[in-house]
């Protein structure tokens, strides 16, 4: 095992300027070990620089939401801290709203809007089942863009 999340967040922040004592959220993307690491490759390569929630999933699990100007170290499945990104902007909107330019910043597949609906219809489909709520294209998503902080 390398680095610890608090090892790597206080080297992280030692490099960019980042007050040690900020806080900060810790999470994966996805729901499996491949999706977490193939994403945040993504992020790591630049061509990630959003991500999508479920505004209820967020409602029922607060402490994964995401909070605008706030710090994430983003890690495997299984712990290993990969990044550290800082949410730079934040907005709620029903699932058929997403439009293009976000679909595109997610950085998934092909990047084409049609694609991220296919994907995140599928993989909001099984969350909301997992967690006993509906879903559909008036589903509130929030639609989250960041920028990776570290490592550059």
């Amino acid at each position: 095992m390398g680095y610890s999340v608090e090892e790597f967040w206080a080297e992280s922040c030692g490099v960019t300027g980042v007050g040690p004592d900020e806080p900060y959220q810790v999470w994966y993307f996805g729901n499996e070990s491949d999706q977490a690491q193939t994403l945040a490759k993504l992020v790591l390569s630049g061509k990630k620089i959003a991500t999508a929630s479920l505004v209820e999933t967020n409602l029922l699990e607060p402490e994964k939401a995401p909070i605008d100007g706030g710090y994430s170290v983003i890690t495997s499945f299984e712990g290993e801290p990969i990044c550290v990104v800082r949410t730079t902007e934040i907005r709620n909107l029903p699932f058929s709203d997403v439009d293009v330019d976000f679909a595109f910043d997610e950085g998934e597949d092909d990047q084409t809007l049609e694609s991220w609906r296919e994907g995140h219809w599928a993989y909001f489909s099984r969350e909301s089942a997992e967690l006993g709520f509906h879903f559909d294209g008036n589903s509130i998503v929030c639609c989250e863009r960041f920028t990776l902080l570290y490592p550059r």
